[in-house]
């Protein structure tokens, strides 16, 4: 399944629908893929404009701008949806309920003025997903911006739970959030005293993997993974040749179908190399968003990849 989604950045280019057929072959996907140091530098957001708690507010948020796809899915399963009043054109669930709500623009290049007018009492972004301009000019305009940045699930989690509390109901918070919440506990307290080693990209073209400061590989190695680029470098998404992917000797591959769309054809090209992983037939090709989403996704997320990488 396709979706709509963010820029993937790599050393400071932003790759976009309009420039892929210089450098990638496919549109880009929804995500959290952000290849810079964590100071900032160009269109990025640097540590100092995150925070991991929302901003401190007079009152409940009534007008809320959503600047991330799985951010605005999480508002509306908290029961806050109809709290929000504008949301980005990558922001496509729920499908109905977001379909009729005014857009801003794209996760990168979200339109200020438009935000502006749907006079907002919160804008929530995300450090990977949007940019310092966008922030700046919101900040600068008297606008509230809660700039987020989970690392890692247990973070993910914790953001689910804030989230709620902007103004979510109790019984939204036991359906919602402390399901997620055990799902990660379980997790945690399940892990293998072995684990098995995982080659997860999220490009080609040139072959990009993930390092071990993403969300990423705290996802593989909650659920049982080995990241095998996790030590690679100081890149949060380095570039690969497949021979170091064999060198590497990975015993499960998993092709998420974001950012980059991998499919079945991706799978059969990896099969051919010489990999425990193939000789195992070990390579699956996954719903993007078990590795790369917020929210309430992250429970049936942590299902899906521990049976796949610690199957009974």
């Amino acid at each position: 399944m396709r979706r709509k989604g963010t820029v993937l950045a790599v050393d400071g280019l932003e790759i976009r629908g309009t420039d892929l057929g210089q450098v990638c072959p496919s549109s880009p996907q929804p995500g959290h893929f952000e290849d810079r140091p964590r100071g900032g530098r160009g269109g990025e957001l640097g540590d100092t404009l995150h925070s991991m708690r929302p901003p401190e507010l007079a009152r409940p948020p009534e007008r809320i701008v959503s600047l991330v796809p799985s951010l605005t899915e999480s508002l509306f399963a908290l029961g806050l949806g109809d709290r929000v009043v504008g949301v980005t054109d990558w922001c496509v669930y729920p499908a109905d309920a977001v379909a009729t709500l005014p857009k801003v623009g794209g996760t990168k290049d979200a339109n200020v003025a438009a935000i502006l007018a749907l006079a907002p009492d919160l804008v929530i972004a995300n450090h990977e997903e949007n940019t310092r301009r966008v922030v700046e000019q919101l900040r600068a305009a008297g606008i509230a911006v809660w700039v987020t940045y989970p690392r890692t699930v247990r973070e993910g989690a914790t953001l689910l739970r804030d989230l709620a509390g902007l103004g979510a109901t109790p019984a939204a918070i036991a359906e919602v959030v402390e399901p997620v919440e055990a799902a990660v506990a379980a997790a945690e307290a399940a892990r293998p005293a072995t684990p098995v080693r995982v080659f997860c990209p999220i490009w080609r073209d040139p072959w990009m993997a993930v390092g071990g400061d993403t969300y990423i590989h705290s996802m593989l190695k909650l659920c049982g993974g080995a990241n095998v680029f996790a030590g690679r470098g100081n890149r949060r998404y380095p570039i690969v040749a497949l021979d170091e992917v064999v060198a590497a000797a990975p015993e499960v591959i998993l092709l998420p179908d974001e950012p980059y769309a991998f499919s079945p054809r991706d799978a059969r090209e990896l099969a051919h190399l010489d990999l425990p992983a193939s000789r195992s037939g070990r390579i699956h090709c996954i719903d993007g968003t078990w590795v790369s989403w917020y929210g309430p996704r992250i429970r049936p997320a942590v299902a899906a990849l521990r049976s796949l990488l610690q199957p009974s």
